[in-house]
């Protein structure tokens, strides 16, 4: 048995301020959400979605299980940018073999972000 997988769709990041975080995601990617209702969140970045939820103060599960990485033309300038905007640094930008170039933050709500520059990906 086997699952035929599409490819990326929609990564979400949970928060305790979806507000504070919709702003900030707003500013740092320069784009406002598509959807904005006071549960759920979406912005289109470049064709994948990422998705902002409420996380509830009872809730005990926070926290990433995988790390998405979103396609950058600089790996180093998103990187310093997303830090400047009060991300904390997790992984410097690092060249993991043949140009591709990867570097994680968290955001302000615990959330990782990847970043990669991989020269040899092309959308269909």
């Amino acid at each position: 048995m086997s699952v035929s997988l599409l490819g990326l769709r929609t990564v979400i990041y949970f928060t305790h301020d979806l507000q504070q975080a919709k702003a900030w995601y707003s500013d740092v990617f320069g784009i406002a959400p598509y959807f904005d209702e006071p549960f759920y969140v979406g912005f289109n970045v470049g064709g994948f979605e990422l998705g902002l939820h409420p996380l509830d103060a009872a809730q005990t599960h926070k926290g990433p299980a995988a790390t998405a990485y979103w396609g950058v033309d600089d790996a180093e300038s998103a990187y310093e940018k997303l830090v400047a905007a009060g991300a904390m640094p997790i992984e410097k930008p690092t060249d993991v073999g043949d140009g591709v170039i990867v570097a994680t933050v968290k955001d302000p709500w615990g959330n990782l972000l990847g970043m990669i520059k991989n020269p040899h990906f092309r959308l269909p």
